[in-house]
Parts: structure tokens; C-alpha cells; sequence
């Protein structure tokens, strides 16, 4: 049985005012933040504005844009109109009070933290994260006076082991990249709010189509919007979700000076990725369940992690917070990474390649590639193994991405 977003419906009241009810995700999706009727040329589409700066009337009306004290524009590294739409649309799916784009997922990470933390405040993250942002929590960010405790934020005795009056930030990503453990957003922010300490979630596995972790409890929302947001492996972006003063710190004190700001045209593409968000992470979660329930009974793997599967440990996590279980999948083949590499250079329908959330189908090693910047002994303690391999899955037809994994397999 195929799987089907399982998001809440809204019940329409015929008192209720259609204009300004709640609508439902993919409704939003389409729609928010630009009305064509209202725009100078009644443009379907909203435009792209290529430009990097914006003229004003009089000299007075420049001062008060640059001074906050009349809204409009006034220049493309501090936003554009292309830009604002696709920040509340963003917003708008994950349930946040504003939000704002970047030039890159980790443009957007580094931003949001630097907006929290200080010389002297310390962050607890999570063990298992994508290995630039492993990196920057590790190797940058302690460089400036920031003490960091990775641990494992599925056991929830060593959050309690390590948060202290100085912890001003929890972090972790789930479902987790790349051996997709889930932690209970719930439980993580029930210890952190004891502590006045805030939770920053990365929901880029998910999307709001799947998960909103805003809902859960958690303060701040990033995304690495290159992968499903934008849906097509044409651009590279990032966003920060939340409360305005967070937003707006890391949109004000660090995209405006860092300049990590993002193109009209990328904006422009991400909005016509968002409006199929729903339907293709629907496709995504059918075509991997059925994936993955094939190759956990292939006698060449030996192990494989997929929140579908019956035998994936942290189900009970999973339905609580999650309407599908995603697109990607782990896995061991047995043989170790010898057996790994030759399945990789066996495939011909599937493209050997890092990110994810893509149309196509993209395969890759963890350990030799997205986390190599863990060392082999981090990697070890922190669950991913050189024998692991990801797969994204795509959009393409379930029969033939199967029969390419098999033959590959059949390979090894």
C-alpha cells in the first residue's frame, strides 16, 4: 500500500472568513506571500527582480529605508522582493513567525548560531551531523571562546550529564545525516527549557512536508533549502526559521555583513520547487519504503536504517513526529567498503553523487565524502562506518531504480 502524507486537514466553516482561514500546506505552498491580481502586471508567476539596487523618490525617502523607518528596498544584499516572498512562504510551512534565506545551508547554520552564542556560552550538539557542520561546531566555532559537547541526544541522560547554566543552545538534526537516528525534539527541548536554553533543529531530511519541528517546542528551524525545498539539484541555499529576534539578528548582524545572501533567480527557484513539495515527497517516501523493504531481505546487506521498516529502532519516536518516514536509506553491504565500491561503480540508472532530495536517484559514501572532515576515530565513536553507504532516492520509476540496485548488488 502506498504511503500518503498523513498532514491535517483543515475543515472549512462556512462562516468563516475564506480569506483569512487557515489553508493547508500545499495550498500555501502555491500561494503565500504573493497575490498576481495585486501585481503591477498581474504576473502569475512572481517575478524575478535582477537587480542589485533600488532607486528611491527623494533624498528623505532614501534615509528613512535605510533607517528602518519606511518599509521597501534598497539594496540585494539586504533583501529583494523575490527573496521576501520565498521567506514567508518558507515560514508559512513551518509554522514560524518569519524566516529568512541564504546563500547556502551552511550560510545559514553558521548564521543562526552566531546569533545565539558568545565568548563564554557553551552548546550541546548532537554526534551525528553532516560533516561541515560537525566541523564548524567542532574546529570553528570553539575558536572564538564557545565550548562544544557532542553527544549522543538519544540518550537523554547525557544531555543531563553535560547542560549547565552557561548552555545557551542545543543542536541536532533528525532525522540525522547519515545513518538517519531520530531524537525526540520533545523530550530534547522538555531538558533545555529547564535550562533557558533554546533548540535549533535541522529539519533538512524532512521538510515541513513531513515535519515541523517548531510544533515539538523547538526555537529555531534550519534548512539546507538546496535539498528537497528546491527539489531539482539547480541551486545551492539555505534558511533560518523562528521567532523575529532570532531571524532577524541572523539576517541583519551576520547575512547583511557576511554578505550570504541568496540570488533572485535561486529564490525564484525555490519557490517553484516548494509548490511540489508535498506531492513529491509523497513519491519519495512511497518509492523508498518499497526500496527499502527489498534490500533488507537481499543477502548481501548486512544492516540498513530506514524509519519505514518495521525493524527501524526509533519508530515509536518517528509516528510521534513525523507524517513519512523520508528518501534516503543506509546501508552495509557485506564485504565492508571494498563491497561498497564495487556496488557504487556497478550502477547505471543511479547517480554516484553527494546531497540529496534531487529528482534523480544519488548515491554516495559517507565516510570517504560528506563526513570526511570526522576523523576515522569520531567516525567510529559516532556510528558511521566505512562500510556505510546513502542513498537518496528520486523521483524516477521504482522498477527501474530497483533493478539497477539489484544488478549492482548482484555485482558485488
Amino acid at each position: 500500500m502506498g504511503f500518503t502524507l498523513a498532514l491535517k486537514e483543515v475543515i472549512v466553516s462556512r462562516n468563516v472568513d475564506s480569506k483569512n482561514r487557515m489553508r493547508g500546506f500545499a495550498t500555501r505552498a502555491i500561494h503565500v506571500g504573493y497575490e498576481p491580481a495585486k501585481e503591477t502586471n498581474g504576473s502569475l508567476t512572481p517575478p524575478i527582480y535582477m537587480t542589485s539596487t533600488f532607486a528611491f523618490e527623494t533624498a528623505e525617502e532614501g534615509s528613512a529605508k535605510f533607517a528602518g523607518e519606511l518599509p521597501g528596498y534598497v539594496y540585494g544584499r539586504s533583501k529583494n522582493p523575490t527573496q521576501t516572498i520565498l521567506e514567508e512562504r518558507i515560514a508559512s510551512l513551518e509554522g514560524a513567525e518569519t524566516g529568512v534565506i541564504f546563500g547556502s545551508g551552511m550560510g545559514a547554520i553558521t548564521s543562526a548560531v552566531w546569533a545565539i552564542a558568545q565568548a563564554g556560552d557553551e552548546i550541546i550538539i548532537d554526534q551525528t551531523l553532516y560533516g561541515c557542520t560537525f566541523a564548524f561546531f567542532t574546529h570553528g566555532i570553539t575558536k572564538y571562546g564557545v565550548k562544544v559537547h557532542p553527544v549522543d541526544l538519544t540518550d537523554y541522560s547525557q544531555i543531563e550529564g553535560v547542560i549547565n547554566n552557561r548552555t545557551k543552545l542545543i543542536f541536532f538534526e533528525t532525522p540525522a545525516n547519515p545513518n538517519l537516528r531520530v531524537i525526540d525534539i520533545e523530550r530534547v527541548v522538555e531538558i533545555a527549557k529547564r535550562h533557558r536554553a533554546m533548540v535549533m533543529v535541522d529539519n533538512t531530511f524532512a521538510s515541513p512536508a513531513l515535519q515541523r519541528p517548531l510544533e515539538h517546542g523547538a526555537d529555531v528551524v534550519v534548512h539546507s533549502a538546496t535539498k528537497f525545498l528546491g527539489g531539482h539539484g539547480d541551486l545551492v541555499a539555505g534558511a533560518i526559521v523562528g521567532g523575529r529576534e532570532v531571524v532577524e539578528q541572523a539576517r541583519q548582524g551576520m547575512r547583511l555583513l557576511t554578505g550570504a545572501t541568496l540570488s533572485p533567480m535561486s529564490s525564484f527557484l525555490i519557490l517553484r520547487g516548494l509548490k511540489t513539495l508535498e506531492l513529491r515527497m509523497e513519491r519519495h517516501c512511497n518509492t523508498a519504503q518499497c526500496l527499502a523493504e527489498r534490500l533488507e531481505k537481499h543477502p548481501k546487506v548486512s544492516w540498513i536504517a530506514y524509519p519505514g521498516l518495521k525493524s527501524y529502532p526509533y519508530r515509536d519516536v518517528l509516528t510521534k513526529q513525523m507524517s513519512g518516514p523520508g528518501g534516503l536509506i543506509a546501508l552495509e553491504i557485506k564485504g565492508g567498503l571494498a563491497a561498497g565500491r564495487v556496488f557504487m561503480n556497478s550502477l547505471n540508472l543511479v547517480t554516484r553523487a553527494v546531497s540529496l532530495g534531487d529528482a534523480e536517484t544519488l548515491v554516495q559514501h559517507p565516510a570517504s565524502m560528506t563526513h570526511a572532515t570526522y576523523s576515522a576515530e569520531e567516525r567510529k565513536k559516532h556510528g558511521i562506518s566505512d562500510s556505510l553507504i546513502r542513498i537518496s532516492v528520486g523521483l524516477e520509476t521504482l522498477e527501474d531504480i530497483e533493478f539497477d540496485l539489484l544488478q549492482a548488488l548482484d555485482s558485488v
